[in-house]
């Protein structure tokens, strides 16, 4: 039997990292992964193969769009080939997961393709597809077995015409019309995706508002970009059945007012969030508790009721988010080696890969106003920036929020291009505690997007310099 310091059970983005940070750190290290490729549902179906779509649909709503205007003149018809824009994605996938490969061999981590599943809280058997049982022992084990797509009880999803983000990314056809339930981040990320390419989209949401965990400011930003866009969104909607009848789709819901709604189209995406994956893990067996989400309980360190086990990821408390994982698995890795790192959740950044993109971090003014916090404000509009007017990405703004007396940023909550990649400037600062005006005092290189934080900061005291 072979035996280790460490078993990573789950190969996602907080697995992975995991384990790397354990080899790194001089235990020997196991990663147990139950598909046959490595870097879970952000590499294989999630976070990596919908930014390709996106990237693609981008790049041909520009070309019917945008191009002549920017003096780009195509003759003939700009076509989509859907198949080759599939396959195009793959070949990211394979090329990302590909690297994961790489990554574990360099660290000397041993990896192990099958169920892996507690025989009891230091061995854990793994069943391979030929059914054949490896077990093997391990001082400690880090759960991540991520999260699986939700679903509504009376919605049956027979992944052809009502389908989960994983079908939609590998579609045969553009839909005619798109019916997404739930106006999330993954519902209108990929609701973008084929509304680019022809589809008609109509989005479902049960709450008053799209993007509803985020600054209520961004869904209302995001709301208008979108509608101009021809979307159609449709809050608060309860939802209440779905039904297919040939390659029809009818969903029936109420309005704010109680009336029923009849929606049709071709497809439906079920975008209702995601839930914690613990199935055939057989926690029981090792004694490790889960609560009445399913989530696996764990302490400020991670460490589940069972000393020796801990959890990170989709499959405990927290945001769902891949990036979080991560920092999770880092910390899970050094925490067992006998370090003492810390997360700090108010800065983990939360991003929707639309575009424009929308990115946030630390408090809504919805949570300050809760909380009793004292706040003033900064915004500045994305159209008043050059760089915005250089490329024609005019649409969105940054909104700063900063301690009425101390003037430390609170929260900073932007619509944009490339909001995705300058939220970190955010988190650098509110990491060091920065206020508005230390960043208002940063130089920012001119023509650039970022110049938007820095106006925004300085909008805060009313002197932004370009609004």
């Amino acid at each position: 039997m072979k035996s280790f310091d460490v078993t990573v059970i789950g190969s996602g983005p907080g697995g992975y990292v995991a384990a790397i940070r354990c080899a790194q750190l001089g235990l020997k290290t196991a990663l147990v992964e139950k598909y046959s490729t490595l870097g879970g549902t952000c590499l294989n179906v999630g976070c990596i193969p919908s930014k390709a779509l996106l990237d693609s649909s981008h790049h041909y709503e520009d070309a019917v769009k945008h191009f002549e205007t920017h003096g780009i003149e195509i003759p003939g018809e700009v076509k989509v080939n859907l198949e080759k824009m599939i396959a195009r994605k793959d070949a990211v996938v394979s090329q990302t997961t590909g690297g994961i490969d790489f990554l574990m061999k360099k660290n000397k981590i041993e990896v192990f393709h099958g169920l892996g599943s507690f025989k009891d809280a230091t061995h854990i058997n793994v069943t391979k597809d030929d059914g054949s049982i490896e077990e093997i022992s391990s001082k400690n084990t880090i759960i991540a077995t991520g999260s699986k797509p939700s679903n509504l009880p009376f919605i049956t999803i027979d992944k052809e015409r009502v389908i989960t983000s994983t079908e939609a990314l590998k579609l045969k056809e553009i839909p005619k019309h798109l019916i997404v339930i739930g106006g999330g981040v993954i519902g209108l990320e990929l609701g973008q995706v084929y509304k680019r390419l022809g589809a008609e989209v109509t989005v479902v949401e049960y709450m008053d508002r799209i993007i509803p965990t985020m600054d209520a400011g961004l869904s209302k930003e995001l709301t208008k970009v979108l509608k101009k866009s021809k979307f159609k969104i449709n809050v608060s909607h309860k939802v209440k059945a779905v039904n297919r009848k040939g390659d029809e789709i009818s969903v029936l819901a109420d309005d704010k007012k109680g009336n029923e709604v009849e929606i049709k189209g071709d497809y439906c995406l079920v975008s209702v969030g995601r839930r914690p994956f613990t199935e055939g893990l057989n926690l029981e067996a090792a004694g490790v508790n889960i609560n009445e989400r399913g989530q696996v309980e764990v302490n400020d360190h991670l460490q589940t009721n069972v000393k020796n086990i801990y959890a990170i990821g989709d499959v405990v408390r927290g945001a769902m988010l891949a990036h979080k994982a991560e920092e999770e698995g880092t910390m899970a890795a050094e925490i067992i080696a006998g370090q003492k790192p810390h997360i700090d959740y108010n800065l983990i950044p939360g991003v929707v890969y639309t575009w424009p993109e929308v990115a946030s971090v630390g408090q809504t003014e919805e949570q300050l106003k809760e909380s009793g916090i004292k706040y003033k404000t900064g915004s500045f509009p994305m159209r008043a920036l050059g760089r915005s007017r250089a490329s024609m990405d005019i649409d969105g703004l940054v909104k700063v929020l900063a301690d009425e007396k101390t003037d430390e940023i609170l929260g900073v909550h932007m619509v944009g291009a490339r909001a995705a990649d300058m939220i970190a400037e955010a988190v650098v600062a509110m990491e060091y505690r920065a206020s508005s005006e230390d960043v208002a005092r940063m130089s920012h290189a001119h023509p650039t997007f970022t110049e938007a934080i820095k106006e925004a900061c300085l909008a805060v005291e009313n002197r932004a310099l370009h609004s």
